[in-house]
This record gives C-alpha cells, structure tokens and sequence, in this order.
C-alpha cells in the first residue's frame, strides 16, 4: 500500500474511531440537539401563525440562551398544513466538569445555530361529539446545526412521525369552562455513526384547562431509544428522554403572550424557562376556495 493511502487510511480510521466514542443522546449534547418532540392541542390552524420566544436552559452545568421561531402555514384551513421550525442564536456555557464528560477538549463557552425542523400536518379526522380529532404529523429534521465538536447539535440528520389525539369537554364554570386532553404517539429515529441508527418510540400527554382569556397546559412527554438497553453502549447513554412542562397563555384575541416551565425528569439535564408571542397573518394564509 502507498504512503499516501496508508495515511488516508489511518485518518478515517482515526475520525471513525473518534466518531464512535460520541454518545449521540439528548444527555450528551446541547439541549436543542435531539431534544423531546413538541405536540400541539391536536388543532391545525385556519390562518398562518407564527411564534417567537426566547429560551433559558439551565442546571445541571450548562447554561444555555437561545432564540426559536416557528412558522405554520395552513394549506387547507383545519385540515392540512405545512411547519418550519429552527433555534437560532444559540449562547452556552458550561463547567469543566460538563466539558471533559462530553469531549468539548476544555471549551467552556460559544455560539451555535440550530437544525431546521420540517413538518406535514394532515387531518384525519374531525373532532366529534363521541370522537377526538386525529391529527398525523410528519417531520424531517436536517443536519444543519453547528459546532458538533463542542457537541451543541448532532452531525447527522433525523425524522419522526407521531399522531395526535385531542378532545375537549365543556363545563359551566366561568373560571375554567374548557378541558381538553391530548394524547401524543409516534416513532422518531435519527442517524448516530457508523451508520447505525437509533430508533425511539415517542408517547406525551397534555392536560389543558382554561376559558377565552387564559389557558394552562400541562404535559408528560419522552421517547425510548434502544441503545441505552443494548449490552454495547449501557444504560447510561442517556437516549431516553422524559421531561415535564407547564405553560401559561394569555389570550389578548390578537396576540397571545405565553410563559413555560419545563423540567427534564431523565436523560435531559435541563430545567427551560420559555417566554414568547405567537399571532395569526392573513397576508400569508393561502386563499382556499373550494
């Protein structure tokens, strides 16, 4: 074998070698690499919405400051729709210690842009008296995300596809006078090295009550990758995720103003706290005539 062929050789297997000591999980990384899929109240909108917030995530040795958007067209209002979603902006600092457990070779602060998030959202059926809506979401995340080696985001890319259950029920308290609940499950699977794959049932239930000027939500969510229980990576290689949330909306009729809390109860060493508008445009919704 020639020189230059053996040194070939000898890199990639080096970047191989590298590449497999890297526990691709939400444990391991920055908290917006792979973090628990969101799910909505199982509702798709009749006009374009779009949020923006701002997060903080902290505890654990990582701090972290970032700014997401999420922008989602209905393509046929309450039935089909199209979503787009990326955190940007990204400021982090963690501890020595956070550092030497990830391979971040004693990097202790920066910046990072994240991946795009790409979403089909289809109704499959109407809620109803004695029926909830369904709602089939379909998603691909790429692998856009910057600064891997300070292990802020994942190198590779990823996709998932879950369904959602949602109903409401109705009371005549002025207080509280709806209670809806959601129930959230699905498949996420993303490329880790070597060309393996994880692959991860995902579940989540949300409990929302309120009236037309506030609502609450409250959600268990997580997902199981199957690494963690394989006898060559060990139950700490941190690839399922369960957090808690809870989220206060305000409802100005416009704009609505929400505030959350989220906590990662496993394998997501991260508390967030999320603040954030969202509000419909009618200049983007397409004009549907049927």
């Amino acid at each position: 074998m020639k020189p230059n062929r053996i040194l070939l050789f000898l890199i990639f297997f080096f970047q191989l070698s590298y590449s497999q000591t890297v526990k691709y999980a939400p444990a391991w990384f920055g908290p917006n690499a792979n973090p628990v899929p969101e799910f909505t109240d199982a509702r798709i909108p009749a006009k374009t919405t779009i949020s923006l917030m701002g997060d903080y995530y902290f505890g654990f040795g990582d701090k972290t400051t970032n700014m997401h958007y999420k922008i989602e067209i209905p393509l046929l209002p309450d039935r089909v729709s199209f979503k787009i979603w990326n955190t940007a902006f990204e400021h982090y600092e963690v501890t020595n210690e956070v550092s030497t457990a990830r391979g971040m070779n004693g990097n202790l602060t920066g910046k990072a842009s994240g991946d795009f998030y790409v979403q089909t959202r289809i109704s499959l059926l109407k809620e109803r008296k004695n029926a909830p809506a369904i709602i089939l979401n379909s998603t691909l995340k790429t692998a856009s995300g910057t600064n891997f080696k300070q292990r802020r985001y994942f190198d590779t890319p990823g996709y998932y596809f879950d369904v959602e259950f949602g109903k409401s029920f109705y009371t005549k308290s002025k207080f509280i006078n709806q209670i809806r609940t959601v129930g959230n499950l699905g498949f996420l699977c993303w490329e880790t090295s070597g060309s393996r794959q994880n692959d991860a049932p995902m579940y989540g239930a949300k409990l929302i009550v309120g009236n037309d000027k506030w609502k609450l939500d409250n959600t268990l969510s997580g997902y199981w990758g199957w690494m963690h229980t394989h006898a060559n990576y060990g139950s700490n290689y941190g690839d399922a995720p369960l957090v808690c949330a809870t989220k206060f909306t305000f409802l100005s009729g416009y704009m609505d103003y929400f505030a959350q809390y989220q906590y990662g109860m496993k394998d997501f060493p991260y508390h967030q706290i999320r603040l954030g508008i969202s509000f419909p445009v009618e200049k983007l919704t397409p004009k549907y005539n049927p």
